[in-house]
C-alpha cells in the first residue's frame, strides 16, 4: 500500500496513474468532483470548510476499511492523514472555530486509531509557483478563485506534518517533477521507490 502526497496540483493523480502501470499495481484515486460541498467551498471557504472536510474525512475512511480488505498491492492518491493537513490550516487561516477543529480532530484520530498506516507514503514537494502553474493548465473552474496564500499555507502545514508528525513511513521527493512529459521524472521516482522498498539500489 503507497500513498502519494503532496498539496494542489503537484501531480498526484498522474503519479498514481503511472506508478500505478509500472509496477503493476491498483491505482486508487481520491474522488474529487464527487464532493457536494466542493463548488461552495470554494467561493465562501469559512462557511462550508466544515462540512467540505468531515465528508473528505469519512470518504477517506470508508476507503481504507475497503481497501485493507484487499489482498492486491495498490497506489493510492493522497490518503486520510492529509485531511489532518487541510482541516488544521483552514483552522489557522480562522475558516474553522475551535469547537468546529476539536470536534473534527476527535473523530480524526478515533478514525485512524482503527486503520494502518500505508506500507510508504511518497511526499511530493515542490513550490507555490510550479503549484499554480499545474492548477492553471488543468482548468478547473472551482479551483480558480482559490487565494495564492491558501497554497502557500497548505504548504507549510504539509512541511511540518510529514517532518514531525506522520509517524508512517515517508519518501520525500523534492524536486519539480513533469511526469507526461519527461518519463525520466517517473524514473527518478521508481528507482527511490525501489529503493525503499525493497534495497535494490544502493544510497547516493
Amino acid at each position: 500500500h503507497i500513498a502519494i502526497a503532496g498539496n494542489i496540483g503537484i501531480g498526484k493523480i498522474d503519479a498514481t496513474r503511472l506508478l500505478a502501470r509500472h509496477y503493476g499495481w491498483k491505482p486508487h484515486y481520491e474522488q474529487v468532483a464527487h464532493n457536494p460541498y466542493l463548488e461552495d467551498y470554494y467561493r465562501d471557504i469559512k462557511r462550508w470548510s466544515f462540512p467540505l472536510e468531515v465528508f473528505y474525512l469519512k470518504e477517506r475512511f470508508k476507503d481504507l476499511l475497503q481497501l485493507q480488505k484487499q489482498q492486491e498491492d495498490i497506489v493510492q492518491d493522497r490518503s486520510i492523514y492529509e485531511r489532518y493537513v487541510f482541516t488544521a490550516n483552514n483552522h489557522d487561516l480562522g475558516n474553522l472555530d475551535d469547537r468546529d477543529f476539536e470536534t473534527y480532530m476527535e473523530l480524526f484520530e478515533d478514525m485512524t486509531d482503527v486503520v494502518r498506516y500505508p506500507d510508504l507514503m511518497v511526499y511530493l514537494r515542490c513550490s507555490v509557483g510550479h503549484l499554480a502553474s499545474n492548477i492553471e493548465k488543468r482548468g478547473r473552474s472551482y479551483e480558480e478563485q482559490m487565494p495564492l496564500r491558501y497554497l502557500e499555507s497548505l504548504n507549510r502545514r504539509y512541511e511540518d506534518f510529514i517532518t514531525k508528525q506522520y509517524q508512517g513511513r515517508v519518501l520525500i521527493i523534492d524536486r519539480e517533477l513533469d511526469f507526461l512529459a519527461n518519463p525520466s521524472d517517473l524514473g527518478f521516482i521508481t528507482d527511490k521507490i525501489d529503493r525503499e522498498l525493497f534495497g535494490l539500489f544502493p544510497d547516493k
